[in-house]
């Protein structure tokens, strides 16, 4: 297995540890909030990354994709947040979260294939935590927002999974 593969998958570990550890326990809203807006902020980040870094048109629009509803739902997060009179974490602290959830990834290719697996994982990740709160919570604005959510996130993680079937093991050239 290669460097690259390794590193991608214990980031990706690391992240799921870090869903199932948060989510053990019922979250509060403002802990779901908190957890969501930084799993939005590293997947935006990370995106633009793709975007500098790929020579794939495909994945560059994909990344225009996921930044676009990754800022949509973060700026859905802070008005929830804004009209229950919630505590939000500072944006120090989602942005050191942020980070944490990042993985490491290369130039080329392997950067593609990289990538876009990361982003199955990411999507599944967020589909789980999504639907938890969606169960669990009893705010009608949280609700409303899983319900706008998920479906985009599920449409995502289908562009994903193709992404990955095309760049994944073996790709060759730019796409």
């Amino acid at each position: 297995m290669s460097r690259m593969a390794i590193r991608l998958r214990t980031a990706s570990f690391a992240m799921l540890l870090g869903l199932g550890a948060s989510n053990a326990l019922a979250q509060s809203p403002a802990e779901f909030i908190e957890q969501a807006s930084a799993i939005g902020m590293a997947d935006i980040e990370t995106s633009r990354m793709a975007h500098a870094k790929t020579s794939s048109q495909e994945i560059k629009d994909y990344t225009i994709e996921v930044i676009n509803e990754r800022t949509l739902a973060n700026q859905h997060l802070a008005a929830i947040a804004k009209k229950l009179d919630l505590p939000v974490a500072p944006r120090e602290k989602i942005v050191d979260k942020a980070e944490t959830l990042m993985p490491e990834l290369k130039d080329g290719d392997t950067f593609d294939a990289a990538y876009t697996a990361q982003q199955v994982k990411e999507n599944e990740d967020a589909i789980a935590l999504f639907k938890q709160e969606g169960a669990a919570s009893d705010v009608p604005e949280i609700k409303a927002l899983v319900d706008e959510t998920l479906p985009k996130l599920q449409e995502r993680l289908q562009k994903a999974r193709a992404l990955a079937s095309t760049y994944g093991k073996g790709h060759q050239g730019d796409g």
